[in-house]
């Protein structure tokens, strides 16, 4: 039997797994489909827009068109878009604020009109307010942000973060907090677990991770959950930084991946890779590495 090699059966967790990667829009959106069809996704998550700027180019009809029917074709579903890096929705000054709304109303009507099942942010930063006004910013910057939209399928989905800086939404009774703010709306969360691990919950091993998974269950609760981002966290524990690293390569490890695929609760929620590429490992070695870890978790 090979960890890391192609002789290990493949069953069980593999079967249910839904996996895909952030995957690049360079050239034009249907390049993703092609480009995550190509790695064997079964899901994927894009940009709609270019992420760091406040502008955008209106789709065009013709891009859309083909995108859906390239995406109709395909058989990658969920389809997530993730939103632009500036957009503070707990910002504190107003002019960012501002122009964070109408960043986002823009990012929640290309996902509308692009098919998209669901839109990441992140709750944003407060630079000197507290938790609380934050809380109340975030969540007033989403219902000004899609007042008056027909959002279809769409659900925004709230990203827990590192806690760096004065960020909101590093632990799990926080991002609670949001959700349950947003009730009234199509709000949900999703999951990072090199936020996670940096923001203090020690996923890489087995109390760390049952604790986690505990302490989700006390808050926001796994059916709230609809996108996992994978990703190893290149910095230490608690360290509060922001740095995705290869799977199985980083401070998590190969032990808490293992962990994270054997978690019934988890199983079947979509699983997006936003990984580095760079000389040491691609987008279709870190896919590898998950199957792997899938396979060799589920005949243990």
């Amino acid at each position: 039997m090979e960890l890391f090699g192609y002789t290990v059966e493949r069953v069980i967790i593999l079967e249910d797994l839904k996996l895909g990667v952030h995957t690049s829009i360079s050239g034009g959106l249907t390049k993703a489909i092609e480009r995550a069809s190509h790695l064997g996704c079964s899901t994927l998550q894009i940009f709609s827009r270019n992420p760091r700027g406040w502008l955008a180019k209106p789709l065009a009809k013709e891009e859309l068109e083909n995108f859906r029917r390239a995406h109709a074709d395909s058989n990658l579903a969920p389809l997530v878009i993730h939103a632009c890096y500036l957009i503070n929705l707990a910002a504190n000054d107003q002019e960012t604020r501002h122009k964070s709304v109408e960043a986002f109303r823009d990012e929640v009507e290309r996902a509308v009109q692009i098919g998209a099942d669901f839109l990441v942010v992140h709750p944003g930063a407060t630079k000197g307010a507290s938790f609380e006004e934050g809380l109340d910013k975030c969540c007033n910057s989403i219902k000004e942000s899609i007042r008056g939209l027909n959002l279809k399928k769409l659900t925004i989905l709230i990203e827990n973060t590192a806690g760096q800086g004065s960020s909101i939404g590093c632990s799990f009774n926080q991002i609670k907090e949001i959700v349950a703010a947003c009730n009234s709306l199509p709000v949900s969360v999703c999951l990072d677990t090199c936020h996670s691990y940096a923001s203090g919950y020690n996923i890489a091993t087995d109390e760390g991770f049952h604790q986690a998974m505990k302490e989700i269950e006390d808050s926001f609760g796994f059916d709230q959950i609809k996108v996992v981002h994978c990703n190893d966290s290149k910095v230490a524990l608690g360290s509060r930084v922001d740095r995705h690293w290869h799977i199985g390569e980083g401070e998590i490890g190969v032990k808490g991946f293992e962990l994270l695929l054997k978690e019934p609760r988890l199983r079947k929620i979509p699983l997006i890779l936003e990984t580095p590429i760079d000389k040491l490992h691609d987008d279709a070695w870190n896919i590898n590495r998950i199957k792997d870890i899938a396979s060799y978790s589920s005949i243990k």
